[in-house]
């Protein structure tokens, strides 16, 4: 029997009383993150039996608006670069990239 490795990741939303975030920790201790604060997240996990996505996405009320907008083109880039590693599909991480420049262009955010 082959020894298994396990890695634990934790998310820890602290919520108003209208059950609106007002902060976000994660804990990653393997990567040598504990109780690291953040104001955004997005979650992605795949359920191969529904053949379908399932997401969680959290902002805290203090996010500011202007750093949503980069978060989202970061997530985006990211996105493009992680389709690359999982498909090798070239021609459509060009297209995704494509978009991400026209993304960040529409919203000023390259200077």
């Amino acid at each position: 029997m082959a020894n298994h490795l396990t890695s634990k990741i934790e998310l820890l939303v602290e919520l108003d009383e209208n059950r609106v975030p007002e902060k976000l920790q994660w804990t990653a201790v393997d990567g040598g993150i504990t109780k690291e604060e953040a104001k955004a997240m997005l979650l992605s996990v795949w359920d191969s039996k529904a053949k379908e996505t399932l997401r969680i996405d959290l902002w805290t009320k203090d996010m500011p608006v202007d750093e949503m907008k980069v978060f989202f083109h970061q997530t985006l880039v990211a996105m493009s670069d992680t389709f690359n590693r999982a498909t090798q599909d070239a021609k459509m991480t060009a297209t995704m990239k494509d978009f991400c420049d026209y993304f960040a262009e529409k919203l000023e955010l390259k200077k």
